[in-house]
């Protein structure tokens, strides 16, 4: 089989859906399966999925019976997999027409490329500024906290992390593409043991990226193709804010705390957890 498409649900039937009906209208020509792996939605969704794709035998629904995050689900999903290549799908995401095969097509040409994105647009039409990113070291994340990547988005120094002086349309490597599209080779994906469970949710890709660029392969960012992301369709919440700002801490510990010093360990770790607390305080304020 060629291509292997993992869809994580959790309470997000309409989603979930609109998301998997986006694939079959687009879809040509490929040999495929989708696997649906559900979260222990408990809301009955799995089975409204089920019902509403009885008669299609390219999906295979997995009930996971805990949720024990983004990087557990879609685990599950790939050892179930039987794809030449591996698609990380968001429930939350709408395909484009000619999105798979033309990002297929480009990595199937190009060996060096272990991980692949496309372009993703906002509902609005904007770009989403996470689907192209650096790695988050202290020099890059502390010039996004300070704010000087929003005062000069088209600087190389300072917005590094969003890469926003790079044409949105372009192909080219970058460091990490965002887990709401991620194709990957099946035996790099295996090298690197799946995506890493010590993340709930968030910043698995992130890790992901770095581990199959340690293994000497390149991550792309194909914006020929595109796809819509409903994000945070599901709201925010004191469980995703703290996830959020736990996979950074997890990142930055697994990867930089040791090569920097105290000072640096000290302000990073502020950082994450101060913007925690004031997002938190921001959130209950609303609410």
């Amino acid at each position: 089989m060629k291509l292997s498409i993992i869809i994580v649900n959790y309470k997000t039937y309409n989603l979930t859906k609109n998301a998997i009906n986006s694939l079959l209208e687009t879809i040509d020509s490929i040999d495929y399966e989708i696997i649906v792996v559900d979260n222990a939605s408990c809301d009955g969704s799995l089975e409204e999925l089920k019902n509403d794709f009885i008669n299609n035998s390219l999906l295979t629904f997995i009930e996971n019976n805990y949720n024990g995050g983004f990087a557990v689900a879609n685990n599950l999903g790939i050892k179930e997999s039987s794809g030449e290549y591996i698609l990380l799908l968001n429930s939350d995401v709408i395909v484009k027409k000619n999105t798979i095969k033309n990002t297929l097509n480009y990595i199937e040409s190009h060996d060096n490329i272990g991980a692949l994105g496309c372009k993703v647009l906002l509902p609005n039409g904007n770009l989403d500024k996470a689907c192209r990113r650096s790695f988050p070291t202290f020099e890059v994340s502390f010039y996004r906290m300070i704010g000087l990547s929003k005062l000069f988005p088209n600087s190389k120094r300072f917005n590094k992390y969003n890469l926003s002086y790079l044409d949105e349309n372009g192909i080219y490597p970058v460091d990490c593409i965002v887990g709401a599209f991620m194709l990957l080779r099946r035996d790099i994906l295996f090298k690197c043991n799946g995506l890493n469970e010590s993340y709930f949710m968030y910043g698995e890709d992130i890790e992901l990226c770095f581990n199959i660029k340690q293994l000497g392969y390149d991550v792309y960012y194909y914006g020929k193709s595109e796809i819509i992301h409903y994000k945070g369709a599901s709201g925010k919440t004191k469980k995703t804010l703290y996830a959020f700002h736990k996979s950074m801490d997890i990142f930055y510990t697994r990867h930089y705390k040791n090569s920097n010093n105290f000072l640096i360990n000290a302000i990073t770790y502020l950082g994450i957890w101060g913007l925690y607390y004031i997002k938190l305080l921001s959130l209950y304020l609303h609410n």
